[in-house]
């Protein structure tokens, strides 16, 4: 099984009172991938290096980052891992060059396609020991929040998404939020 930990919270600029923001940042370990999820906008790199020397890696260490979606507040910080390849919607990049990769990435680790928020909008669904984690971006911003995403591309397909990573997962990552977990419904 694959192991899944926030490594910063993330938070809105309604959490934050002073117009600023920043996407959840996630680890995920599976064999040999260490990857880092949307690696934000923070305003000091070295925050991101101690959450990760806390789990004895390093920059170096990473050598996959995974962005749910092309919007600045999630990628920003790409550049910090030079050595990691890039997975995103079109594909996984080794420096300048890119391939197709399946949706089931690992024994353990999905990717779906889940637009609405944005067009290229993507969600990892991860099997770990706590049942499947699905790691969503802005599909969700955080539990209970923003019913209506303002910032929705298409909002009939954003419902589409929310539904099936809510029939799917067990806990989300939300992008700007703690993990929570999904509440099913008895049929």
């Amino acid at each position: 099984m694959a192991e899944v930990k926030i490594l910063i919270e993330g938070y809105t600029i309604e959490d934050s009172g002073d117009g600023k923001m920043c996407s959840t940042i996630t680890l995920i370990r599976d064999k040999n991938i260490k990857m880092i999820v949307d690696p934000g906008v923070l305003e000091n790199q070295k925050m991101l290096i101690d959450k990760l020397k806390e789990e004895e890696l390093t920059i170096d260490d990473v050598n996959i980052v995974f962005i749910t979606h092309s919007h600045i507040d999630h990628y920003r910080n790409i550049g910090m891992f030079p050595k990691a390849k890039t997975l995103e919607f079109y594909g996984l990049w080794s420096k300048n060059t890119v391939e197709d990769w399946d949706s089931q990435f690992t024994d353990d680790i999905q990717k779906i396609k889940t637009p609405g928020h944005s067009y290229d909008a993507l969600t990892l669904l991860v099997k770990t020991d706590k049942g499947i984690v699905a790691i969503c971006g802005d599909v969700f911003w955080k539990k209970d929040f923003q019913k209506d995403d303002k910032y929705a591309t298409d909002r009939e397909k954003l419902k589409e998404s929310r539904k099936m990573v809510l029939e799917k997962a067990d806990w989300i990552i939300p992008g700007h939020g703690k993990m929570f977990k999904v509440e099913k419904r008895r049929k």
